[in-house]
């Protein structure tokens, strides 16, 4: 019995001093609210900035990759929430590594019959292989010399 009371039981508040609280509450919603949009803001700007560095960095490991494709694979492998290699810490400290494999994936994806394999049911692994030959090809043209 003792165990019910106790969770059943409230705060008492006066109904002045809760009138007062959800007055300063809503008198400030707005300033939290334009404090929340210009965070929101700057971490958009952050986040650009992010991936202007990693299409830079494309640009400098892939000198003779097509003319704006190091923005599409930044954009891509960086995309938030999305899992993918730009998210990742060694991309974020745009390690060789990190960049080599996004440029890959974009090939992959871009410049071979991939994503028509794998629509025919073929496993990943098995269409990897299918076109590992053209990925290497065309990453040793993008990337002259390590």
């Amino acid at each position: 019995m003792e165990q019910r009371s106790q969770a059943i039981r409230g705060l008492l508040v006066e109904e002045a001093a809760l009138e007062q609280a959800e007055s300063e509450c809503l008198a400030d919603s707005e300033v939290r609210e334009r404090r929340r949009e210009r965070e929101q803001e700057r971490r958009a700007d952050v986040d650009q900035q992010y991936v202007q560095a990693f299409a830079a960095r494309v640009r400098e490991l892939f000198p003779t990759c097509p003319p704006n494709r190091e923005q599409e694979i930044a954009e891509h492998a960086c995309r938030k929430y999305s899992g993918r290699v730009g998210r990742t810490a060694a991309a974020k400290s745009f390690a060789n590594d990190a960049i080599r494999l996004a440029v890959r994936a974009h090939i992959r994806h871009h410049e071979t019959n991939y994503d028509t394999l794998l629509n025919k049911g073929w496993h990943r692994a098995q269409a990897r292989a299918e076109v590992r030959d053209q990925v290497n090809t065309i990453s040793n043209l993008w990337e002259p010399v390590r």
